[in-house]
């Protein structure tokens, strides 16, 4: 937990402000998988990469799967968020529905098998990460707007329609915010 920001936590969603111009994080929606004092990791849920996760140079099974875009730091690593927590040892429940990792080879074993398919898994390349104080104070100059964590935001809300449906689902004001277009001068 954040000091300072008690309801910012692992398994939070930081949702972007309409505003940041960031292009790692324009409209993002990132799931905070780590959260404490000295610092934050998380991975953006909502920006799919032109490859796929078969065309990685990675060792798993042929496996025809999307692959995003996790944030801008560790970009030569693949991370994966699951909902198959029970079949795959060493995985870290981030919240309800939702697991960080787990045993690889497991995995290589469970795609092969048909076990796991695309509904189940969502592979990021890099990640997104604050410094000790760095996420606080992002979140205090209004960067971000953190909203609470579903599981079907992951598994199954398509990308395009994440940053939206999460603000809408917030209600009230931030309602108004998610029919904002993405070119505000349109606006």
């Amino acid at each position: 937990m954040t000091k300072g920001l008690s309801h910012v936590r692992t398994g939070s969603l930081l949702v972007a402000e309409p505003f940041l111009w960031d292009g790692n994080f324009r409209r993002s929606v990132i799931l905070l998988t780590d959260c404490r004092e000295d610092g934050a990791v998380g991975f953006i849920l909502n920006k799919e990469l032109a490859q796929r996760v078969d065309e990685l140079p990675i060792d798993l099974p042929h496996f025809e799967v999307p692959a995003f875009h996790g944030g801008p730091v560790a970009r030569d690593r693949l991370y994966f968020l699951h909902n198959v927590g029970n079949l795959l040892d060493g995985s870290i429940q981030i919240c309800n529905g939702v697991w960080f990792g787990g045993d690889f080879e497991q995995l290589r074993f469970l795609i092969s098998s048909q076990l796991i398919e695309e509904k189940h898994i969502r592979f990021f390349v890099g990640y997104a990460g604050w410094s000790e104080g760095q996420l606080k104070d992002e979140i205090e100059t209004g960067s971000w707007i953190v909203a609470d964590m579903d599981s079907n935001y992951v598994f199954n809300t398509p990308p395009e329609l994440l940053w939206k449906r999460v603000l809408q689902n917030k209600g009230a004001a931030f309602s108004i915010i998610a029919d904002m277009p993405d070119d505000n001068v349109v606006n």
